[in-house]
């Protein structure tokens, strides 16, 4: 799966200039980089671009659907402010494992609320708890067959004029294809047709990294 559908030489460009990631984020980058998996974890422009918009919505309450090695969550919870909370939902004690050492590392370990369970599960338990209405950002990146699944959950827990983004949506550029009808390109295809015309929210394709739809709750 390619990390960018922008040309490499535009790519590079890109991270030359405009990228400036700490000391604690290339490490965390370098390591996962050695992975089988390495294709799951988010661009370094993703991470900066979510940092900004938890900063410009003055976010306190987040989550994320799909953690990974915790690259995400880092770039998040650094934006939080103290006090603040990301609740990051994934299955994996292996991948997370290595998040949390970059996470203490950065000093953001005690804004990061780990959840190791399906992510319907915590989201369920969330708005069992009272949590509907009360978070301001999710970030959604798991397996796509979930996806609509995890949508309708953050729906509930974002409040009005918080946002949603959600990763992969283009994927390499398949859902522009009408030939390929694998699960997760269908489920992903489906998704985007549902969000534009979705009247709970308002929403914008963005062609960062594999594609991030970007959603905000009315």
């Amino acid at each position: 799966m390619a990390r960018s559908l922008v040309p490499e030489p535009v790519d590079q460009y890109l991270s030359r200039t405009m990228i400036k990631e700490t000391p604690v984020q290339k490490k965390l980058r370098a390591e996962t980089s050695t992975m089988a998996e390495a294709g799951m974890q988010i661009g370094a422009d993703q991470g900066a671009l979510f940092a900004i918009l938890v900063r410009a919505i003055g976010a306190k309450q987040a989550i994320e659907i799909g953690t990974f090695t915790g690259y995400s969550a880092l770039a998040v919870a650094a934006a939080l402010p103290e006090g603040g909370r990301l609740v990051a939902c994934d299955v994996s004690e292996e991948w997370t494992s290595i998040g949390k050492k970059h996470w203490e590392a950065a000093g953001v370990a005690h804004k990061i609320d780990l959840r190791i369970a399906p992510a319907t599960e915590t989201i369920a338990q969330l708005l069992a708890d009272g949590g509907a209405g009360t978070f301001d950002f999710a970030f959604i990146d798991a397996d796509k067959p979930g996806y609509d699944a995890y949508y309708e959950g953050c729906l509930q827990l974002i409040r009005q004029n918080g946002l949603i983004a959600i990763d992969n949506v283009l994927w390499s550029g398949k859902v522009a294809d009408e030939s390929v009808t694998d699960e997760s390109t269908a489920a992903l295809r489906k998704l985007n047709a549902k969000v534009a015309d979705d009247a709970r929210v308002e929403a914008c394709l963005l062609t960062v990294g594999d594609g991030v739809m970007l959603v905000r709750v009315k």
